[in-house]
């Protein structure tokens, strides 16, 4: 089957690839001679590696030099000028056809491809064929060279067999010997586990004896407790009756003796008043004739003349005695920092107003909608601080409502919010509202 042809230009070609060994000359020589042209005569993809080191150009471009010798036959022609300069005798003779049977194939088919002189594919197939040869002819020598190498290792084996099978010998005396006595030693320890085993036994029956006579003292004994626990929570029991009829008996006097004494103070009272006795000592200053003020009451809270926006209002209503601060929780926090998520608004707030309590030591209650809950929280609230959150179906607005009416007449109430209606219902209740931007300024403050 006749192989793929590779053109080499108009006129001879080769039939097959260049032998490894011819290519890597041909390339090393156009290595060396790239680096001696013009920069105008270097070809353009050997430009970039012109400037290289012959050695590392041939070994970096050998695919793009093997190339261009292929396709550029003026490149080519550079090249086989300079090798006619460097070898002009062996270039002569492929010329002229008479090449010396002494010369290097390898050198001979590298020149006639660059020079090309008639007949120079068959140059290079007779140089392809003389390395095939030379390379089997040196495989043949290395294969005679590992036979001979095979034969000594053999004979060397057979050598050392016969020494290790002698010494396995004596091995298989010594061990057959060490065997007799390891088996007169197991045969002893056999007898004296068996003796040993019986031992075990026998051993293991009294314990088992034993374990069965102290199973059944513990029992007793458990029995006995029990009986000991029965009597003594029985007399515990006695005891405790004992204590409670005593207890009894004392509060029973205790009851009949508060009895006597709140009927001696309501027949007192009722007599004082129907008599008419002055409730106190007469002083002097009581019968000086003037007009005695009203009796503050919740609505004369201090601070009802300042406006709502006014700072310094929340600081008075804060400075009353026993005041009560209820705080609408949502409607401050959504005022303040409504882009936080909730709980982070409750946490914010909660803290802060734990500091204003320890700073007034007013009592503060801070109210939540419940309904906004998926489910119950868990809030660690101060010391000082009630945080209360609205039951199913009740708003924030009830719940601070029923706080204001809980508080006695005339107990000092402050709600905290901007909802208009919460505001009002605070003031028909007698309490007084804030607006929840001074809460949040007054907590920017702590």
């Amino acid at each position: 089957m006749r192989r793929k042809i590779i053109d080499t230009g108009p006129g001879e070609q080769l039939d097959q690839p260049l032998p490894e060994a011819v290519r890597q000359r041909v390339v090393e020589t156009a290595a060396d001679v790239v680096g001696t042209l013009r920069a105008d005569e270097v070809p353009a993809p050997l430009r970039r590696v012109a400037r290289f080191e012959p050695r590392r150009r041939a070994r970096l471009a050998a695919m793009p030099i093997a190339a261009q010798l292929e396709k550029d036959d003026e490149f080519r022609e550079r090249v086989a000028e300079s090798v006619r300069e460097s070898q002009p005798e062996l270039a002569a003779a492929l010329e002229s056809g008479t090449v010396p049977a002494a010369a290097d194939p390898v050198n001979v088919a590298a020149l006639a491809y660059l020079i090309r002189p008639p007949g120079w594919p068959e140059r290079v197939e007779t140089a392809r064929r003389d390395l095939e040869r030379s390379a089997l002819a040196a495989d043949e020598a290395e294969t005679i060279r590992k036979v001979a190498e095979l034969h000594e290792q053999i004979a060397a084996a057979k050598a050392t067999r016969s020494e290790e099978i002698d010494k396995l010998r004596t091995e298989l005396r010594a061990s057959r010997a060490e065997n007799a006595e390891l088996r007169k030693k197991l045969h002893e320890s056999r007898t004296r586990a068996k003796r040993e085993h019986s031992r075990a036994e026998e051993l293991d029956r009294q314990a088992g004896e034993e374990r069965t006579a102290a199973t059944a003292a513990l029992a007793a004994a458990e029995a006995e407790m029990r009986r000991l626990r029965a009597r003594l929570s029985q007399a515990e029991a006695t005891a405790e009756n004992t204590r409670r009829a005593a207890r009894e008996g004392r509060n029973l006097d205790d009851t009949r003796l508060r009895v006597l004494l709140d009927a001696l103070t309501d027949a007192a009272k009722g007599l004082r008043e129907e008599v008419g006795l002055p409730t106190g000592i007469t002083r002097p200053a009581d019968n000086v004739g003037a007009v005695t003020p009203a009796r503050p009451g919740h609505r004369t809270l201090p601070g009802r003349a300042l406006a709502d926006s006014d700072p310094a209002l929340l600081d008075q209503l804060l400075m009353l005695p026993q005041v009560h601060l209820i705080i609408d929780g949502y409607n401050v926090t959504k005022t303040g920092y409504g882009d936080l998520p909730l709980s982070d608004q409750r946490s914010r707030l909660i803290s802060g107003v734990g500091v204003l309590h320890a700073q007034t030591k007013a009592e503060v209650t801070v109210v939540f909608d419940g309904a906004e809950l998926d489910a119950p929280v868990a809030v660690q609230a101060p010391r000082g601080v009630r945080v209360l959150f609205s039951v199913p179906g009740q708003t924030a607005d009830d719940l601070i409502g029923q706080l204001v009416r809980a508080e006695p007449t005339g107990r000092a109430v402050v709600v905290i919010s901007s909802d208009q209606e919460v505001c009002d219902s605070a003031r028909r209740a007698d309490a007084r509202p804030a607006p929840a931007a001074l809460l949040l300024r007054r907590l920017s403050r702590t």
